[in-house]
């Protein structure tokens, strides 16, 4: 009897979790009116601080994506204007909006992933990028670290580069962990990395979104 209430318990909350889940993604498709301007348009490109595609954030990890948030409302991440949004944004909203763009991932192209040049996987080696990563850059040992595969790369290398930035009072990401990482790489490094990144398959994508909603 004890076992049947702890398994009728077990699927209880199960099915509680779940339907919280639901609860929170239906939630935030409601509140990304100020994501679509960017983010729900294929190619759409940024010009701050240079020129590149902005991230697809459809299908990366929501644990990820709220703490990306939660550090640009802080300041810890420096960009004007995604600090201006995340500042309007409860931690309800950015759970909420994460849950919904954890949920459109696509399914990975089939087959093996194109193995990286002899002189990027040396590169790669000496980050150590599959040890947080994953080996295939899109399964993270943790929802914390973001999804690579795929990404834009050009976005990536501002990205990469934005680590190795100090004293900028708009641009540069405050991780130690990551600007360890980064700053024995030259630029030429760093886009070599984001070049073959961004070559791989992987479960990020844009899904296009009407501002008319």
């Amino acid at each position: 009897m004890k076992k049947l209430l702890k398994l009728t318990v077990a699927v209880l909350a199960g099915l509680t979790a779940v339907g919280a889940s639901a609860q929170d993604v239906k939630a935030g498709e409601k509140k990304i009116a100020m994501c679509i301007g960017c983010h729900g348009i294929p190619g759409y490109q940024a010009t701050f601080p240079e020129v590149h595609k902005v991230p697809m954030i459809a299908g990366q990890n929501a644990k990820y994506i709220a703490a990306a948030l939660t550090a640009y409302a802080k300041g810890e991440r420096k960009h004007p204007t995604m600090r201006g949004i995340a500042q309007t944004l409860s931690e309800k909203d950015i759970a909420d909006v994460s849950a919904f763009y954890e949920q459109q991932a696509q399914a990975p192209a089939a087959g093996d992933a194109p193995a990286a040049p002899a002189a990027v996987a040396e590169l790669l080696n000496k980050g150590a990028c599959a040890s947080c990563h994953g080996a295939n850059f899109s399964k993270p040992i943790d929802g914390a670290y973001p999804k690579l595969a795929g990404q834009h790369a050009d976005y990536l290398y501002a990205a990469l580069k934005s680590y190795q930035t100090e004293g900028n009072a708009y641009v540069g990401r405050g991780n130690a962990i990551m600007a360890g990482q980064v700053k024995q790489f030259s630029h030429a490094e760093l886009k070599a990395i984001a070049k073959y990144l961004g070559s791989l398959g992987g479960e990020l994508r844009t899904v296009p979104q009407s501002k008319m909603r």
